[in-house]
């Protein structure tokens, strides 16, 4: 079965004051259509640059990136981004902002509307569609995010780490309705984050990274019926394994470049910060 997304040797490199940063190094992997996928790792390892590459928002500085075999050169209609503030119109109201993309894209103003009141309902807005933004709370401006994301029906939805923002119990709400609107619709969804045991509770498959050069360091698939709590206990025993196999990771940082006989002050430096890096549950 072909792939929705593919992504081949994709690399990407950024120049410090020092030296240069392997964001990406050689990642390769596919994403099947209505596939929720997880990219999962500590900060730094090049999960959001990924993604953005993805988007079409940067450019590789080699291999590619292609939906349904055509290759990504810049953003499209047929991907669209949830970041992680959500990226609104505080000047506009609620309906407003999930109307602005529709307007962008020559929709006219009637069915605009329509469709913002439609996808509003889809995420339990629809009542607050004349209100302020300010108005809000923080998980209902990520909603609003989410339903202006989703009224412009893309093929591939990327989500960059929509929720970590939030308290843990809006969060959980939002895990329930991530995956209601996602069987719902049957997008294909990649989805960044940190945090291990959201990746398990919301993903097909969980795609673990290692950070310098960011790289794949685990694929794994998750079996486990949906809806899925972040408490239930399949999940929290595949969060454990995954977090297991980061530790392990970790460990092996500072040997890493301990038997390196060309190790420099700087690389052992980069080892420390490795080793003491965000590998948060």
């Amino acid at each position: 079965m072909s792939a929705k997304l593919s992504i081949r040797n994709v690399a990407k490199r950024f120049s410090g004051q020092d030296h240069q940063v392997n964001a990406l190094s050689s990642v390769s992997f596919d994403v099947q259509a209505g596939e929720f996928l997880v990219l999962v790792g500590p900060s730094g390892c090049g999960k959001s640059t990924l993604l953005s590459i993805i988007a079409g928002l940067e450019k590789a500085d080699s291999g590619e990136v292609l939906v349904d075999g055509i290759p990504v050169t810049r953003p499209g209609p047929d991907r669209a981004l949830v970041f992680q503030d959500g990226a609104l119109f505080p000047w506009l109201n609620v309906r407003k902002n999930v109307e602005f993309g529709l307007r962008q894209k020559g929709v006219t103003a009637g069915e605009a509307s329509d469709r913002a009141i439609h996808f509003l309902e889809q995420v339990g807005l629809a009542k607050f569609a004349e209100n302020a933004l300010y108005t809000l709370s923080g998980g209902m401006r990520q909603r609003v995010a989410i339903a202006r994301v989703l009224s412009l029906e893309p093929e591939v939805l990327l989500m960059d780490e929509p929720f970590s923002a939030l308290d843990a119990i809006t969060r959980e709400d939002l895990y329930v309705e991530v995956q209601e609107l996602w069987q719902n619709r049957g997008a294909t969804i990649v989805f960044v984050t940190h945090n291990v045991r959201e990746a398990v509770t919301l993903g097909d498959r969980v795609i673990l990274l290692a950070s310098d050069p960011g790289r794949i360091q685990l694929e794994v698939p998750v079996d486990i019926l949906r809806p899925r709590h972040i408490d239930d206990v399949d999940v929290a025993r595949t969060a454990q394994l995954l977090s297991q196999s980061m530790r392990q990771g970790r460990e092996n940082i500072l040997q890493e470049v301990w038997n390196d006989e060309q190790f420099t002050e700087n690389d052992l430096l980069r080892g420390f910060d490795r080793l003491m890096g965000d590998y948060r549950q």
